[in-house]
């Protein structure tokens, strides 16, 4: 791809949100608008290349979808008395000084959020808010998301077909949410785009770690999702999460693809423009903003990125960390990475005392991390034995073919293979 392709893709993918928000403010009707700007930029994608750049791109792509919802409007028959309204509320917009709908820099920055917020509407499924996001907010086309998941381009297809019927069937409105329900709207958007993160940093299942264009589109979305809600404490914690963990990427693998674990990656491939910026964003939120679990996250990131080498973790702070992050979002996930860190803190005894609790807890009964983390801490305390079949069983747990690839390596050594 060249540099003006790229550029091209960068805007259309930026501006498409707002795009879909003035169309939806002003038709109504989320699955036709939709379409309507997934065509508009196809053919923006093609028009742009031969033509170049329009003067004014955002306004270009409004107009080219806008004509065609009333184009599909008008040819629905059924619909006339609509199509009459939508005629006629053009016309007054013609008569007013145009056609092409406002793009006053408020009205889209507040559709854009109305947009993130009716793609994570509580009644999708967490898939489903993935796949209506990257789509309609990230301007990604149903075959790349299928390809970033793993599926046929059909199955997504039907999955983001359900979710704009769902959506259409629970009545909701493009329009923000009350005062009360607007703190657990903007949570679902913010777990939405974490979901997308951590998909893309460790895929779930296939060949590949990584998959960058995954990883790439939660960062993207989260600094407009941090744009439209400047100064948010726990939005800036994501934030400041993704970039300090996506500055690892490229030491995370080796030359042939395998998994490098963190205290073995060499440091100097780590971007240090992603952990300075990181750093910064958790080091202001920190101050300012009431603290939550993406701050807490963060901050432990931004300790495992100031460390210069591996053995100068802080492990004692992290473990300190992780301790408050239990307080303020409990779950196993958080007290595996806290018995982890605890091992490394206080001694591998001490990591496999709180191991044990957990191993009880069903909400891990399909997860590998339990059984590799405590191959981790078995290896540490020379049970050399034990350390291989946990990391046997965590191999045959995951689904990730480099993370599979690592643990039967690391198993193998144990055993002297």
């Amino acid at each position: 791809m060249t540099r003006d392709e790229r550029r091209i893709e960068d805007l259309l993918r930026a501006t498409a949100p707002r795009v879909l928000g003035a169309l939806v403010r002003r038709h109504g009707q989320f699955d036709l608008c939709e379409e309507a700007v997934q065509e508009a930029l196809l053919a923006a994608a093609t028009r742009w290349r031969q033509d170049g750049l329009p003067d004014d791109p955002r306004a270009w792509l409004t107009t080219v979808a806008d004509r065609r919802v009333v184009d599909a409007i008008r040819s629905d028959r059924a619909r006339r008395d609509r199509e009459a309204a939508v005629a006629a509320e053009r016309e007054r917009e013609e008569a007013a000084g145009g056609a092409v709908p406002e793009h006053d820099g408020a009205a889209a920055e507040d559709d854009a959020l109305k947009l993130l917020l009716l793609c994570c509407h509580p009644s999708l499924t967490s898939a489903s808010q993935v796949a209506l996001t990257l789509r309609a907010v990230g301007g990604l086309t149903t075959a790349e998301i299928a390809r970033a998941f793993l599926v046929p381009e059909a199955t997504m297809g039907q999955r983001i077909s359900r979710a704009k019927r769902r959506i259409a069937d629970a009545g909701a409105r493009f329009e923000l949410p009350t005062e009360w329900e607007l703190p657990a709207r903007i949570e679902a958007v913010r777990q939405t785009l974490y979901l997308i993160f951590n998909e893309g940093y460790t895929a779930s299942s296939g060949p590949d770690l990584v998959r960058r264009e995954l990883t790439g589109e939660a960062i993207r979305l989260t600094r407009e999702l941090l744009e439209l809600l400047p100064g948010d404490g726990e939005t800036t914690g994501l934030l400041a999460l993704m970039l300090l963990t996506d500055s690892h990427r490229d030491a995370r693998t080796g030359p042939d693809g395998a998994l490098v674990p963190l205290d073995q990656q060499d440091r100097a491939r780590w971007d240090r423009e992603q952990i300075d910026e990181g750093v910064a964003l958790i080091t202001g939120a920190l101050s300012r903003a009431p603290v939550g679990p993406y701050q807490m996250q963060a901050a432990i990131a931004a300790v495992h990125a100031e460390a210069p080498t591996a053995h100068a973790t802080d492990w004692r702070q992290i473990a300190a960390l992780y301790r408050l992050l239990e307080r303020l979002a409990p779950g196993p996930v958080v007290a595996l990475n806290h018995a982890a860190a605890v091992a490394m803190a206080e001694g591998p005894e001490a990591g496999l005392a709180r191991l044990a609790a957990l191993e009880g807890d069903e909400r891990l009964a399909g997860s590998h991390r339990l059984a590799a983390v405590r191959a981790h801490v078995l290896e540490r305390l020379g049970d050399r034995e034990a350390a291989a079949r946990d990391y046997l069983a965590a191999a045959r747990g995951t689904t990730s073919l480099p993370e599979q690839r690592y643990l039967q390596a690391q198993a193998a050594r144990l055993a002297g293979r």
